[in-house]
């Protein structure tokens, strides 16, 4: 079985950290929503649809997401989707699919190139890299 998703998109709002609390451990937990434009051509005319997509990101990412990345920033994130249930007071029955981040890099435009930071760390916080990116 496979459960990966990789998207291109743009923070809706500035990403919100809270303290999860498992026992005696505690971990940040980053939240936040990226847009993605999907266009396509409707006979001679161009549409624009958008989609909006939740992301949480835990730990270091989580705190490096939350110092450095505001609303507008063009992300890059990998990650796995996963589904959220629960019931209503009223007994509707709810869910909610969510993009758990594994990678999440901040893709600044610099002419008609992209840099690429990534915030995953493991000795890469300085990593700097040009890449191709049609935006």
């Amino acid at each position: 079985m496979l459960n990966r998703a990789v998207l291109i998109g743009r923070l809706t709002r500035d990403p919100e950290v809270s303290i999860s609390k498992k026992g005696d451990r505690e971990r940040a937990v980053a939240r936040f929503s990226i847009a993605y434009n999907r266009r396509y051509r409707k006979g001679e005319e161009w549409v624009d649809e958008p989609h909006f997509f939740d992301v949480r990101a835990f730990g270091k990412l989580a705190k490096v997401i939350a110092d450095r990345y505001h609303k507008g920033d063009l992300v890059f994130v990998e990650g796995r989707l996963s589904q959220d249930r629960w019931e209503t007071e009223e007994g509707e029955k709810r869910s909610r699919i969510t993009i758990v981040a594994d990678t999440v890099r901040l893709l600044r435009t610099k002419g008609e190139s992209v840099t690429v930071e990534d915030a995953n760390g493991g000795g890469r916080e300085d990593y700097e890299d040009e890449v191709d990116v049609d935006l």
